[in-house]
Protein backbone atom coordinates (compact mmCIF):
# COMPACT_ATOMS: atom_id res chain seq x y z
CA UNK A 1 0.00 0.00 0.00
CA UNK A 2 1.31 3.37 -0.95
CA UNK A 3 1.84 6.00 1.63
CA UNK A 4 0.36 9.26 0.57
CA UNK A 5 2.96 12.48 1.11
CA UNK A 6 2.06 14.14 3.80
CA UNK A 7 0.97 17.79 2.49
CA UNK A 8 2.34 20.98 2.64
CA UNK A 9 1.91 24.65 3.33
CA UNK A 10 3.52 27.54 2.64
CA UNK A 11 3.01 30.19 5.65
CA UNK A 12 5.26 34.27 5.46
CA UNK A 13 5.89 36.18 8.51
CA UNK A 14 6.12 32.99 10.76
CA UNK A 15 8.92 34.04 13.07
CA UNK A 16 6.90 36.34 15.54
CA UNK A 17 3.43 37.32 16.47
CA UNK A 18 0.04 35.58 14.69
CA UNK A 19 2.51 34.14 11.95
CA UNK A 20 4.47 32.20 14.78
CA UNK A 21 1.34 31.00 16.74
CA UNK A 22 -0.28 30.19 13.23
CA UNK A 23 3.21 28.03 11.92
CA UNK A 24 2.83 25.88 15.70
CA UNK A 25 -0.89 25.25 14.95
CA UNK A 26 -0.59 24.40 11.27
CA UNK A 27 2.34 22.34 11.86
CA UNK A 28 0.01 19.60 13.37
CA UNK A 29 -1.68 19.73 9.32
CA UNK A 30 1.61 18.78 7.64
CA UNK A 31 5.43 20.17 6.52
CA UNK A 32 6.25 23.79 6.54
CA UNK A 33 7.40 25.96 4.44
CA UNK A 34 8.46 29.23 6.45
CA UNK A 35 9.46 31.99 4.39
CA UNK A 36 10.87 35.44 6.02
CA UNK A 37 13.47 37.46 5.73
CA UNK A 38 15.65 36.76 9.12
CA UNK A 39 17.74 33.29 8.24
CA UNK A 40 18.08 33.69 11.87
CA UNK A 41 14.40 33.82 12.96
CA UNK A 42 13.95 31.14 10.81
CA UNK A 43 15.84 28.59 11.87
CA UNK A 44 14.58 29.34 15.55
CA UNK A 45 11.03 28.40 14.35
CA UNK A 46 12.48 25.46 12.31
CA UNK A 47 14.25 23.85 15.08
CA UNK A 48 11.08 24.65 17.09
CA UNK A 49 8.86 22.68 14.97
CA UNK A 50 10.84 20.19 13.58
CA UNK A 51 11.73 19.36 17.31
CA UNK A 52 8.00 18.18 17.70
CA UNK A 53 7.76 14.14 16.95
CA UNK A 54 5.55 14.63 13.70
CA UNK A 55 6.82 18.60 13.34
CA UNK A 56 8.64 18.98 9.62
CA UNK A 57 9.67 22.35 8.05
CA UNK A 58 12.08 23.76 6.10
CA UNK A 59 13.06 27.81 6.15
CA UNK A 60 13.19 29.96 2.50
CA UNK A 61 14.98 33.00 3.27
CA UNK A 62 13.07 36.08 1.45
CA UNK A 63 12.61 39.82 2.17
CA UNK A 64 9.72 40.75 0.65
CA UNK A 65 10.37 44.14 -0.09
CA UNK A 66 12.88 43.05 -2.81
CA UNK A 67 11.12 41.67 -6.13
CA UNK A 68 13.59 40.08 -7.51
CA UNK A 69 14.09 38.06 -3.83
CA UNK A 70 11.08 37.14 -4.10
CA UNK A 71 11.15 35.66 -7.29
CA UNK A 72 14.07 33.85 -6.37
CA UNK A 73 12.43 32.42 -3.14
CA UNK A 74 9.40 31.02 -5.63
CA UNK A 75 11.66 29.07 -7.54
CA UNK A 76 13.41 28.12 -4.55
CA UNK A 77 10.06 26.38 -3.17
CA UNK A 78 9.02 25.18 -6.46
CA UNK A 79 12.24 23.11 -6.80
CA UNK A 80 11.37 21.70 -3.48
CA UNK A 81 8.82 19.44 -5.50
CA UNK A 82 6.15 18.93 -2.16
CA UNK A 83 2.64 18.67 -2.26
CA UNK A 84 1.43 22.16 -1.96
CA UNK A 85 -1.78 22.04 -0.34
CA UNK A 86 -1.80 25.91 0.39
CA UNK A 87 -0.23 29.27 0.86
CA UNK A 88 -0.52 31.47 3.49
CA UNK A 89 0.28 34.98 2.57
CA UNK A 90 0.74 36.58 6.19
CA UNK A 91 3.81 38.66 5.97
CA UNK A 92 3.44 42.22 6.58
CA UNK A 93 4.76 45.83 8.51
CA UNK A 94 2.82 48.86 9.90
CA UNK A 95 5.30 51.44 10.31
CA UNK A 96 4.06 54.74 11.63
CA UNK A 97 6.17 57.15 9.48
CA UNK A 98 7.10 57.04 5.52
CA UNK A 99 9.86 54.05 5.20
CA UNK A 100 11.58 53.72 2.15
CA UNK A 101 13.12 50.31 0.23
CA UNK A 102 16.33 50.57 -0.84
CA UNK A 103 14.97 52.00 -4.40
CA UNK A 104 12.71 54.87 -2.86
CA UNK A 105 8.95 52.81 -3.04
CA UNK A 106 6.73 52.56 0.23
CA UNK A 107 8.34 50.11 2.39
CA UNK A 108 4.81 49.00 3.50
CA UNK A 109 3.14 49.01 0.27
CA UNK A 110 5.88 47.08 -1.43
CA UNK A 111 6.48 44.51 1.61
CA UNK A 112 2.49 44.13 2.18
CA UNK A 113 1.02 44.15 -1.77
CA UNK A 114 4.04 43.72 -4.41
CA UNK A 115 5.91 40.89 -2.88
CA UNK A 116 3.49 39.12 -1.86
CA UNK A 117 1.30 39.83 -5.33
CA UNK A 118 4.49 38.48 -7.03
CA UNK A 119 5.35 35.47 -4.76
CA UNK A 120 1.97 34.39 -5.23
CA UNK A 121 1.74 34.45 -9.39
CA UNK A 122 4.97 33.07 -9.67
CA UNK A 123 3.26 30.05 -7.43
CA UNK A 124 -0.19 29.51 -9.16
CA UNK A 125 1.34 27.38 -11.92
CA UNK A 126 2.89 24.80 -9.52
CA UNK A 127 -0.28 24.67 -7.00
CA UNK A 128 -2.38 21.32 -7.52
CA UNK A 129 -6.37 22.11 -8.21
CA UNK A 130 -8.11 22.77 -5.04
CA UNK A 131 -5.08 24.27 -3.29
CA UNK A 132 -6.20 27.72 -1.00
CA UNK A 133 -4.36 30.69 -1.23
CA UNK A 134 -5.16 33.25 1.87
CA UNK A 135 -4.07 36.47 2.79
CA UNK A 136 -3.87 38.15 6.04
CA UNK A 137 -5.95 41.30 5.95
CA UNK A 138 -7.39 43.94 7.70
CA UNK A 139 -10.87 45.72 8.25
CA UNK A 140 -8.60 49.30 8.46
CA UNK A 141 -9.06 49.32 4.61
CA UNK A 142 -12.83 50.54 5.11
CA UNK A 143 -13.40 54.05 6.00
CA UNK A 144 -16.52 52.92 7.90
CA UNK A 145 -14.80 51.25 10.55
CA UNK A 146 -15.49 53.06 13.41
CA UNK A 147 -12.59 51.34 15.68
CA UNK A 148 -10.20 51.83 12.87
CA UNK A 149 -11.20 55.53 12.79
CA UNK A 150 -10.91 55.95 16.31
CA UNK A 151 -7.18 54.42 16.01
CA UNK A 152 -6.22 57.38 13.49
CA UNK A 153 -6.82 55.15 10.21
CA UNK A 154 -8.97 56.78 7.22
CA UNK A 155 -8.80 53.79 5.04
CA UNK A 156 -7.46 53.26 2.52
CA UNK A 157 -6.11 55.96 -0.12
CA UNK A 158 -5.38 54.00 -3.34
CA UNK A 159 -5.21 56.21 -6.38
CA UNK A 160 -3.24 53.84 -8.38
CA UNK A 161 -0.48 51.15 -7.74
CA UNK A 162 2.27 53.52 -9.44
CA UNK A 163 1.20 56.03 -6.79
CA UNK A 164 0.68 53.55 -3.93
CA UNK A 165 4.43 52.63 -4.82
CA UNK A 166 5.94 56.01 -4.97
CA UNK A 167 3.79 56.98 -1.40
CA UNK A 168 1.35 58.45 -2.90
CA UNK A 169 -1.90 58.64 -1.42
CA UNK A 170 -5.78 60.17 -1.97
CA UNK A 171 -5.71 63.28 0.41
CA UNK A 172 -7.40 63.69 3.53
CA UNK A 173 -6.26 60.64 5.22
CA UNK A 174 -4.24 59.91 8.60
CA UNK A 175 -1.85 62.45 9.95
CA UNK A 176 0.41 59.04 10.47
CA UNK A 177 1.28 58.40 6.61
CA UNK A 178 2.52 55.08 7.48
CA UNK A 179 -1.34 53.97 8.28
CA UNK A 180 -2.43 55.63 4.86
CA UNK A 181 0.23 52.98 3.54
CA UNK A 182 -0.86 49.98 5.43
CA UNK A 183 -4.53 50.00 5.27
CA UNK A 184 -4.27 50.88 1.31
CA UNK A 185 -1.94 48.11 1.13
CA UNK A 186 -4.62 45.63 2.68
CA UNK A 187 -7.07 46.95 0.43
CA UNK A 188 -5.15 45.78 -2.42
CA UNK A 189 -4.58 42.24 -0.93
CA UNK A 190 -8.37 42.19 -0.16
CA UNK A 191 -8.89 43.17 -3.71
CA UNK A 192 -6.43 40.66 -4.86
CA UNK A 193 -8.14 38.17 -3.21
CA UNK A 194 -11.83 38.91 -4.55
CA UNK A 195 -10.26 39.10 -8.21
CA UNK A 196 -8.18 35.79 -8.69
CA UNK A 197 -10.80 34.23 -6.92
CA UNK A 198 -12.99 35.19 -10.28
CA UNK A 199 -9.98 34.64 -12.50
CA UNK A 200 -8.67 31.20 -11.04
CA UNK A 201 -11.55 28.96 -10.11
CA UNK A 202 -9.42 25.75 -9.99
CA UNK A 203 -7.69 27.27 -7.21
CA UNK A 204 -9.61 28.58 -4.00
CA UNK A 205 -8.46 32.18 -3.11
CA UNK A 206 -9.67 33.55 0.75
CA UNK A 207 -8.77 36.02 2.90
CA UNK A 208 -8.73 36.67 6.83
CA UNK A 209 -9.18 39.50 9.13
CA UNK A 210 -7.34 38.16 12.13
CA UNK A 211 -8.95 40.89 14.81
CA UNK A 212 -7.26 43.92 16.91
CA UNK A 213 -4.44 41.92 18.84
CA UNK A 214 -1.78 44.06 19.96
CA UNK A 215 1.65 43.58 20.82
CA UNK A 216 2.15 41.09 17.76
CA UNK A 217 5.14 42.71 16.56
CA UNK A 218 3.59 44.34 13.77
CA UNK A 219 4.86 47.77 13.70
CA UNK A 220 8.48 47.69 13.69
CA UNK A 221 9.12 51.13 14.84
CA UNK A 222 6.81 51.93 17.90
CA UNK A 223 8.28 53.23 20.36
CA UNK A 224 9.08 51.21 23.73
CA UNK A 225 6.28 52.76 25.67
CA UNK A 226 3.95 52.15 22.94
CA UNK A 227 5.01 48.49 22.54
CA UNK A 228 4.68 48.01 26.27
CA UNK A 229 1.64 49.20 26.47
CA UNK A 230 0.65 47.06 23.60
CA UNK A 231 2.32 44.17 25.06
CA UNK A 232 0.81 44.02 28.64
CA UNK A 233 -2.09 46.66 28.80
CA UNK A 234 -3.85 46.82 25.45
CA UNK A 235 -3.29 42.86 25.06
CA UNK A 236 -4.75 41.46 27.69
CA UNK A 237 -7.86 43.71 27.06
CA UNK A 238 -8.39 43.39 23.05
CA UNK A 239 -10.68 39.84 23.81
CA UNK A 240 -12.82 42.08 25.40
CA UNK A 241 -13.17 45.01 22.71
CA UNK A 242 -15.33 44.65 19.43
CA UNK A 243 -12.98 42.93 16.44
CA UNK A 244 -10.77 42.09 19.14
CA UNK A 245 -8.66 38.76 19.53
CA UNK A 246 -5.35 37.47 20.54
CA UNK A 247 -2.30 35.73 18.80
CA UNK A 248 -3.37 32.61 19.46
CA UNK A 249 -6.94 32.25 18.90
CA UNK A 250 -6.32 34.07 15.30
CA UNK A 251 -3.81 31.51 15.02
CA UNK A 252 -6.20 28.98 15.11
CA UNK A 253 -8.93 30.79 13.15
CA UNK A 254 -6.64 30.89 10.23
CA UNK A 255 -5.38 27.50 10.39
CA UNK A 256 -9.04 26.65 10.19
CA UNK A 257 -9.93 28.42 7.37
CA UNK A 258 -6.66 27.28 5.34
CA UNK A 259 -6.89 23.77 6.19
CA UNK A 260 -10.50 23.31 5.55
CA UNK A 261 -11.50 20.92 2.45
CA UNK A 262 -15.17 22.92 1.55
CA UNK A 263 -15.05 24.89 -1.91
CA UNK A 264 -15.14 28.43 0.11
CA UNK A 265 -13.34 30.31 -2.51
CA UNK A 266 -13.96 34.76 -2.39
CA UNK A 267 -14.65 34.39 1.22
CA UNK A 268 -13.12 37.35 4.00
CA UNK A 269 -13.04 35.93 7.26
CA UNK A 270 -13.49 38.03 10.59
CA UNK A 271 -11.82 37.60 13.73
CA UNK A 272 -14.11 34.18 14.28
CA UNK A 273 -13.96 32.66 11.14
CA UNK A 274 -17.17 34.58 10.26
CA UNK A 275 -17.69 35.94 6.57
CA UNK A 276 -17.70 39.09 6.41
CA UNK A 277 -17.88 42.23 4.26
CA UNK A 278 -14.67 44.41 2.91
CA UNK A 279 -15.30 48.24 2.36
CA UNK A 280 -18.07 49.13 -0.44
CA UNK A 281 -14.64 50.09 -2.82
CA UNK A 282 -13.34 46.89 -2.58
CA UNK A 283 -16.53 45.20 -3.20
CA UNK A 284 -16.67 46.37 -6.26
CA UNK A 285 -15.32 44.23 -8.89
CA UNK A 286 -14.02 46.95 -11.31
CA UNK A 287 -11.90 48.51 -8.70
CA UNK A 288 -10.85 44.47 -8.15
CA UNK A 289 -9.75 44.05 -11.31
CA UNK A 290 -8.04 47.55 -11.98
CA UNK A 291 -6.12 46.59 -8.67
CA UNK A 292 -5.21 43.30 -10.28
CA UNK A 293 -4.46 45.18 -13.93
CA UNK A 294 -2.15 48.00 -12.38
CA UNK A 295 -0.28 46.08 -9.90
CA UNK A 296 1.01 43.47 -12.85
CA UNK A 297 1.74 45.92 -15.36
CA UNK A 298 3.69 47.89 -12.93
CA UNK A 299 5.69 44.22 -11.86
CA UNK A 300 6.08 43.85 -15.20
CA UNK A 301 7.32 47.10 -16.24
CA UNK A 302 9.95 47.01 -13.00
CA UNK A 303 11.19 43.25 -14.19
CA UNK A 304 12.17 44.96 -17.99
CA UNK A 305 13.71 48.05 -16.42
CA UNK A 306 15.97 45.51 -13.74
CA UNK A 307 16.80 43.23 -16.51
CA UNK A 308 17.62 45.85 -18.79
CA UNK A 309 19.53 47.12 -15.97
CA UNK A 310 21.09 44.15 -15.17
CA UNK A 311 22.38 44.01 -19.40
CA UNK A 312 23.81 46.90 -19.32
CA UNK A 313 26.45 46.44 -16.39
Amino acid sequence: MTTQPRKAWIITGPTSGIGHRTALELAAHGTLVLVGRSPAKLKEVEAEINARPEGHAVSVVCDFSDLADVQRAAEEITALGLPIAGLLNNAGIMPIGTDRTAQGWDLAFTTNHLGPFAFTEALIPHLPDGANVVFTCSAVEDPERKPAVMAGFRGARYLSAEDSMHGRWQPRGSTRPGLDAYATSKQANLATVLAFARETPRLRFNAVEPGFSPGTGLSRDANAVLKLLATYVFGPLAPLMPGGSTPKRAARMITRVLTEEADNTGVYHDEKGNPMLGSTQVRDTVFQDRVVAETRALLTRLAQDASHSGSEA
